[in-house]
């Protein structure tokens, strides 16, 4: 199947209504830097959760989730803990609470309330602003090498190259598709701040939503239970999983053996394990210096923070993995009838192109494609928005032109954007699979801003000085490590890939060591600005001679008890995030018994959760 006159007009009028939400909204987000970057703090915690939801949903990602399903079946629902996608369950059971109390503009800033204004505080000042930067830059051109392989597979080069003054090789055609997007991302995003993106992401969750179930219950209709076992491997039905993977390809699709090999998970219980344990640690640290940040700080209060993460996966997970499994199981049955090739080389990133192009009909195939467009688009554009809310607010603003009006402020936002996007699109040029720039961003470069981020929170004898020295380390070694560990790694079987992965437990070790000598050995931060700060957040942990001041200034304090009970919802948030993420997927493949036992599951672990979390969250 083509791609027809009317799927192209529906991708144009989405294109359009984005860009005309942010021509609609410049002039209200022009009022000020609250608006432009957080909403003036005034949306509904629904909207920015759905919002949010909605940047979760990009292109890049459900490629490779839908890669994953492919090749992995029931076994993938452990894969993304690499990310972690069980942050949204820490963030919704306390640290967006904790980081909502700041009441600033972004992380960066953030940092003042907990290392103040000395030497020590404005080292870490920058020092996240570095972070902040460099991630982006990394996510900006994941996204981008993600939407120029989707779009290359409905336009191909040669229906497009008569219009183009220049020639391109085969190479390069996903990023020229790639620059194209990015554009018209940025375009809205500079014109109507947060709240452009937010109000042009419930557009978009509403035609991924739509999308999402036509394509599951396509699925559903023409593939049976038999279809799919005549194609998948003994145990791609079983999301449990011994040493091994134990998942053999050669009776079917002898070439996914390859791509296991390749992504280094055939070892899968430390796989899971090590993914466990990052995920752990990445996500205690709270949410990194992004978007993700950004529209928690945009809620009206810490208690709508909570709800604004826990309402991520309840909408996000079910429907995303729906239209997942959809997918995958045509792709499955369907296999020979799919074109796989890109650059002349087989790539299964393109399942989920390939798909669409082959089973959605004429009209929904339009949907599907604004949609996952959209859901591009709204991932770049929230990261994007970001970026300038710390090079702005937090550098020219502050260092640079103190007095510079909202005007001004907004124009070099502008520009900031711009300059962003075009550096982003550079890296991408660079980058030729999903999967390696995947795992450097959430196993290398986060695992340099685990430990430093966990004792922010936890610890009162962190100082400036040790969070700029172990996170300016994390940023190096981000780089130095996976490159060094390649070569012992290599002999037992994990590829270039996964390295950054197993390379976590090292840069944490390293981080850690030196964010404590580094604090141990400079003087602790003022008493006063620790009391003020524990006073606001009051985090649980190891604050016990700040904890005593405050009391003995004001005995009506009450410190933090809730170490246990935060714990459990988490362990409980976990299981079940997992079952959202299982659930759909059971019942495209109309596995039965399988989707009663998580359905059981799943609604005792929510009613623990209204009684243990949702009734007890602070109004």
């Amino acid at each position: 199947m083509k791609i027809t006159l009317l799927d192209i007009s529906i991708i144009l009028v989405y294109l359009m209504a984005i860009v005309g939400i942010g021509f609609y909204l410049k002039k209200r987000a022009a009022q000020s830097m609250d608006d432009y970057f957080v909403g003036g703090k005034t949306l509904p915690w629904y909207m920015l959760g759905l919002s949010n939801a909605s940047g979760m949903f990009d292109i890049s990602g459900t490629m490779w989730l839908v890669t994953l399903c492919f090749v992995y079946g029931m076994k993938s629902i452990w894969i993304p803990w690499v990310w972690p996608v069980f942050n949204q369950v820490f963030l919704a059971v306390y640290l967006s609470v904790w980081l909502r109390r700041s009441n600033v503009l972004t992380g960066a800033e953030w940092m003042r309330t907990r290392f103040g204004d000395g030497p020590g505080g404005k080292l870490s000042h920058m020092v996240v602003i570095a972070f902040a930067v460099i991630g982006a830059l990394g996510f900006l051109a994941y996204g981008f090498v993600g939407i120029g392989k989707f779009i290359e597979i409905f336009i191909p080069w040669e229906i497009v190259s008569p219009f183009i003054p220049f020639d391109i090789s085969a190479e390069y055609v996903p990023h020229f598709y790639g620059m194209v997007f990015t554009a018209i991302a940025t375009l809205y995003v500079i014109l109507g701040g947060m709240m452009s993106i937010v109000w042009a992401d419930v557009l978009q969750f509403s035609i991924m939503t739509f999308s999402a179930l036509f394509i599951g219950i396509v699925a559903m209709m023409e593939v049976s239970p038999e279809a799919i076992n005549a194609v998948v491997p003994d145990g791609w039905m079983n999301p449990f999983f011994g040493w091994n993977l134990d998942v053999d390809w050669s009776a079917t699709i002898n070439e996914v053996n390859d791509k296991i090999l390749s992504d280094g998970y055939s070892l899968f219980s430390i796989f899971v394990m090590m993914a466990l344990f990052n995920g752990i640690m990445k996500s205690a640290a709270g949410p990194m210096p992004n978007y993700d940040m950004q529209k928690i700080l945009a809620t009206k209060t810490p208690r709508e923070a909570a709800l604004m993460s826990g309402f991520v996966s309840i909408i996000l997970m079910p429907i995303r993995y729906f239209m997942i499994a959809g997918f995958t199981v045509l792709a499955l049955v369907y296999y020979d009838k799919l074109d796989l090739m890109s650059g002349g080389q087989l790539d299964f990133e393109n399942i989920l192109p390939s798909a669409i192009l082959e089973f959605a009909p004429v009209g929904v195939m339009g949907l599907v494609l604004a949609g996952l467009i959209a859901a591009f688009m709204s991932t770049f554009a929230s990261t994007v928005n970001a970026v300038p809310a710390y090079l702005v607010n937090d550098i020219y603003k502050r260092y640079i032109n103190p007095e510079a009006d909202t005007k001004t402020l907004i124009k070099t936002s502008y520009i900031v954007s711009i300059a962003v996007v075009i550096i982003s699109t550079v890296i991408g040029l660079g980058i030729k699979s999903i999967n390696d720039i995947l795992q450097w961003l959430v196993s290398g470069l986060w695992a340099g801003y685990a430990i430093a981020n966990v004792l922010k929170w936890h610890w009162w004898r962190l100082n400036g000085y040790g969070y700029f020295a172990s996170m300016a380390t994390g940023i190096v070694c981000a780089w130095i490590v996976p490159i060094v560990m390649a070569p012992f790694l290599a002999p037992l079987g994990l590829t270039e890939s996964i390295v950054p992965l197993y390379a976590f437990p090292v840069i944490l070790v390293v981080t850690g060591i030196i964010c404590v000598m580094v604090s141990l050995m400079t003087e602790p931060e003022d008493p006063e600005l620790l009391k003020r700060f524990y006073k606001n957040v009051n985090p649980w942990g190891f604050w016990g001679p700040i904890r005593a001041a405050v009391i003995a200034e004001d005995a009506d304090f009450n410190a933090n008890p809730a170490f246990k009970r935060d714990m459990f919802n988490i362990v409980i948030g976990v299981i079940a995030q997992t079952c959202l993420v299982a659930l759909p997927i059971f019942i495209v493949i109309k596995e039965g018994m399988s989707s009663l036992w998580t359905v059981t599951v799943l609604i005792i672990t929510g009613w623990i959760l209204k009684k243990n979390w949702y009734d007890k969250l602070e109004n």
